[in-house]
């Protein structure tokens, strides 16, 4: 008994070495990458889209509404099991460097178009209807595209590949191929442009035709990719889809809007939201810096629920401070103006949280070049362990941040040397936040897959350390 106990110990060692000596050589190889040394020459061509308006008219006018997609789609679970182990046992036997290997490769569903194509009509057909409004006063289609992450990463894998431009993730047409499958069902816009039980009928209908799928049951969802950017998309149904990977604004410790153990960073990946401002460049950047002469600007919902709460107390605590403006948002075109305008007038941008502990705000105030200062308790962002957030962003606790003129003091403070600094590291880093079509290398579509390759092989360990029977 003692021996077999032995050895059980010592095959759990040498798994969790081999684990290391993974994650290691992950390290390494990112080392080497451009992001640990970003480049200020980012510039986009004059055909790239960052706008999601005008990226999706060009995407929906050269785009048929059903197009033909070759594919090898599986019917039995079985016959997949059996494909899949002879792709897995030829990469295994050919590539030396797997399962830790790139391009990642993805299978994308190709769903009915009233999952997808319908619903991009939709929003395209209405986006211009600004009497359109939340609960809250929020306008619902700029709602939909600061979440429109989906449809980001959809253009970018479904494209021609002589169109694409980036190397961490190919299109694979046999599912037996795939490391991971996308799902391409636009939860924000049915949730938002739909009526309320012809969402959720929608979303029962989406349900069953994803669970339906042979390699959905095979692997229970664990290896499938739910954009579920805004809090209420799929709330509905998606408990039944909690194994899925979930593409998330952010972990929510509030939990207001995720039931306990149905996000969790093992599994999941959190993505920015789309910026509502237009992106300032180099030559921009260059112009305004010199120039900005407001020490902190807010503008936006004064009163939120939940844990942004804490705005309405540091309005309180901030109003005519020296150098600080704090404004209510507006909609529309002369809200996002007002907001463009004085974050680029701007040395420091106010980031408390929303109705969940993260806001767009910070991806506005990072491409605008105004540092963030962050104002949450407990706040993971997009791509941590890849990009390093100390370089452009300031966190500061509730606590210090509600003490009477102690926000003011601290930024005051602040060496103009070291001012400059995290602006040079703005310029680097707003690249990695700037959706486009075509998307970038380094920008978040591609980070989004850098970093599914790690979460992807994490659980993988995990996975073979829990279950195998030692």
């Amino acid at each position: 008994m003692a021996g077999k106990q032995i050895t059980r110990s010592k095959s759990r060692i040498i798994l969790l070495a081999l684990s290391l000596i993974g994650f290691s050589l992950l390290i390494f190889l990112s080392s080497l990458s451009p992001l640990r040394t970003p480049s200020t020459n980012f510039h986009l061509s004059s055909s790239s889209h960052t706008s999601f308006v005008s990226s999706l008219e060009q995407f929906l006018t050269k785009t048929p509404s059903s197009p033909s997609i070759p594919d090898d789609t599986s019917t039995d679970v079985n016959n997949l099991d059996d494909a899949v182990f002879n792709s897995e046992n030829y990469r295994l036997n050919s590539d030396p460097y797997y399962p830790i290997s790139l391009p990642l490769r993805v299978y994308v569903y190709n769903m009915p178009s009233k999952f997808t194509y319908d619903l991009l009509w939709l929003f395209r057909n209405t986006y211009r209807d600004t009497s359109n409004l939340t609960s809250n006063g929020s306008p619902v289609h700029r709602l939909i595209e600061q979440h429109s992450i989906d449809y980001w990463l959809w253009a970018d894998l479904i494209a021609p590949e002589s169109e694409r431009l980036l190397k961490s993730v190919v299109r694979v047409h046999r599912q037996e191929d795939a490391d991971l499958f996308y799902i391409p069902f636009f939860t924000t816009i049915s949730f938002f442009l739909l009526e309320k039980q012809q969402c959720k009928a929608l979303y029962r209908e989406a349900l069953k035709w994803i669970t339906d799928q042979p390699a959905w049951k095979r692997s229970g969802g664990r290896d499938h990719i739910m954009p579920v950017h805004h809090p209420w998309s799929f709330k509905s149904v998606r408990r039944y889809v909690k194994k899925a990977i979930w593409l998330l604004p952010d972990m929510d410790s509030t939990g207001n809007w995720y039931k306990p153990g149905q996000v969790y960073l093992e599994k999941d990946l959190i993505l920015p939201y789309v910026a509502n401002v237009d992106f300032c460049d180099v030559r921009c950047l260059s112009e305004i810096n010199p120039k900005r002469s407001t020490l902190l600007f807010f503008r936006g919902r004064l009163k939120r629920n939940a844990g942004g709460k804490i705005r309405s107390k540091l309005v309180d605590q901030l109003s005519g401070a020296d150098g600080v403006i704090i404004e209510e948002g507006t909609s529309g075109e002369g809200g996002k103006e007002a907001a463009q305008n004085g974050m680029r007038k701007s040395i420091f941008c106010l980031n408390p949280a929303g109705d969940t502990p993260s806001s767009a705000r910070l991806f506005d105030a990072i491409v605008s070049g105004c540092i963030p200062v962050i104002v949450s308790d407990e706040l993971e962002l997009p791509f941590e362990g890849i990009l390093d957030y100390r370089k452009i962003a300031l966190f500061v606790s509730s606590n210090d941040a509600l003490k009477q003129g102690w926000l003011v003091k601290y930024l005051k403070d602040i060496q103009p040397a070291h001012i400059k600094d995290m602006q040079q590291n703005l310029a680097k880093y707003s690249r990695h936040f700037l959706f486009s079509s075509p998307a970038q290398p380094l920008g978040p579509e591609d980070l989004v897959w850098k970093m599914l390759v790690l979460i992807r092989n994490f659980s993988s360990s995990l996975f073979i350390e829990c279950f195998l029977p030692w």
